[in-house]
């Protein structure tokens, strides 16, 4: 007896300029929505999350907002206006950075972003990637932003590229 057939995100999927897997009629658009409340770490997360999207031959929407906490309601405004407009994106990218303090903050922000994120993700079946870095200190979130270095915008970007082909593939949409 077989086992599963087993449907992979990632199989031929190499997200660079020579094959994106995305080289079909449908290319993805991606909305961003971005925390500036770090501005040199929004900069780099941002710098990461356009370059992998647009090596993906992607195209993004970037929307602004205050603070981490803002990001999960500026999804699903922006969500809701583009379908208004008869529009839609394929995924979406949260930008954010959280700090630990000496108060409790860190951790409501942290686990509330992160929580309203995954709701989102599930009710909608919106492909996103979470880029909003949790981190102990500056140092911390300049590594992590930084494209040189761990490039967490990046990587958040190309999970959601990964997703939002796997949802394709699952739909029989050709990438």
């Amino acid at each position: 007896m077989a086992g599963p057939r087993r449907v992979s995100s990632s199989s031929a999927l190499s997200f660079d300029n020579t094959d994106s897997g995305f080289g079909g009629p449908l290319p993805p658009h991606i909305l961003i929505v971005e925390a500036r409340y770090y501005e040199e770490i929004a900069d780099g997360l941002l710098t990461g999350a356009t370059g992998a999207i647009k090596a993906a031959g992607g195209s993004f929407d970037v929307l602004t907002v205050p603070g981490a906490l803002e990001i999960p309601s500026a999804i699903v405004m922006a969500l809701d206006a583009a379908t208004q407009r008869g529009r839609s994106y394929d995924g979406a990218v949260a930008l954010g950075c959280v700090v630990r303090g000496e108060t409790t903050h860190y951790d409501i922000v942290a686990g509330e972003s992160s929580r309203a994120l995954m709701d989102i993700s599930v009710q909608r079946a919106l492909p996103l990637g979470n880029g909003i870095l949790t981190v102990e200190n500056d140092e911390q979130a300049r590594v992590r932003a930084s494209i040189a270095e761990m490039n967490k915008g990046g990587g958040a970007a190309d999970a959601a590229l990964h997703m939002i082909a796997l949802k394709r593939r699952l739909h029989g949409v050709e990438a």
